[in-house]
């Protein structure tokens, strides 16, 4: 593949045939957000728009004025949810949809805490290209970063580079298609745009942690798709802590559950619910098919 100059501006090598977008979403973690934007110095290829969908967050339209490149083309879009909840789903839905009217032709998702390598966005747009008779989702390795982590040059960033080893890490110059759609995750993927409007988004009756990211899945294995694993298109995780498992989550992960189980007769997140379980925090009802709440408290994240 000849290389793309950042100046294209996320047009395809190949004819043009692809216009790209960024949608990221984020809530708070700014130092993580700062990361991601300035690493975009450094891509080989730029994207036409990176929309940024701040949730209850009216601090983002200065970092993003702070730590933007020169001539990285932003857009911010606000969105709010009155109860607290992060509407991940939504704000998705939304980062699409302000992409595609800006003319984006594939759409790259990245989680804020994510920090893209120089050539992630190249090699979706040359995997894209080369499947573009296929129906794909197309995720890239993540590499999970340490809370010590020495640097955060995107450009020293490969000397880190161990993906995440429950998901596939094919060559840099390799795809792998996978009908495993239970290893689809959102922190990192991308998708043509008349194929996101054929799976209709996220479904936004899941709010908050947990569940959105298997219905997605599921809506796109129905639909005829299956996974691409990119390789070379690699993100960089920021560490952050978490609680496993995320107890802080839990009112979020049973309501989640309890929507992906009306809507496809079987439970998501099992690992997760057998943990609440064990701590005594849910009791499965056998009569009622559901997971309960006990009286226990729930601890502290």
């Amino acid at each position: 593949m000849t290389s793309v100059p950042a100046s294209d501006h996320g047009i395809s090598d190949r004819g043009g045939a692809e216009t790209v977008a960024v949608i990221t979403i984020v809530s708070g973690r700014h130092q993580h957000l700062r990361r991601q934007l300035e690493a975009f110095e450094y891509s080989t290829v730029r994207p036409a728009v990176h929309v940024v969908v701040a949730m209850n967050d009216p601090d983002i339209d200065a970092v993003v004025n702070d730590s933007a490149p020169a001539g990285h083309p932003m857009r911010v879009v606000h969105i709010s949810e009155e109860s607290g909840t992060l509407p991940l789903a939504e704000a998705r839905n939304t980062g699409a949809r302000t992409a595609i009217e800006a003319g984006a032709t594939l759409l790259v998702f990245l989680d804020v805490d994510c920090i893209p390598g120089p050539g992630m966005i190249a090699r979706y747009l040359r995997s894209c290209t080369a499947t573009k008779d296929l129906r794909l989702l197309y995720c890239g390795p993540v590499t999970y970063l340490r809370s010590d982590q020495p640097t955060f040059d995107p450009r020293e960033l490969h000397r880190f580079l161990d993906p995440h080893p429950a998901r596939p890490a094919p060559g840099p110059c390799q795809t792998q298609l996978s009908s495993e759609m239970t290893l689809f995750w959102s922190l990192s993927f991308a998708i043509r745009s008349d194929d996101w409007r054929e799976i209709g988004g996220f479904h936004t009756g899941y709010r908050g942690y947990g569940g959105e990211d298997t219905d997605f899945a599921r809506c796109a294995a129905r639909n005829g798709f299956r996974l691409a694993w990119v390789g070379g298109a690699d993100a960089y995780h920021q560490y952050h802590p978490v609680s496993k498992p995320p107890v802080e989550h839990l009112d979020d992960i049973l309501r989640n559950a309890r929507l992906f189980h009306r809507r496809w007769k079987s439970w998501p997140m099992e690992g997760w619910l057998n943990a609440f379980a064990q701590m005594g925090l849910i009791d499965y009802d056998e009569a009622a098919e559901d997971w309960r709440r006990t009286a226990a408290e729930v601890l502290p994240g």
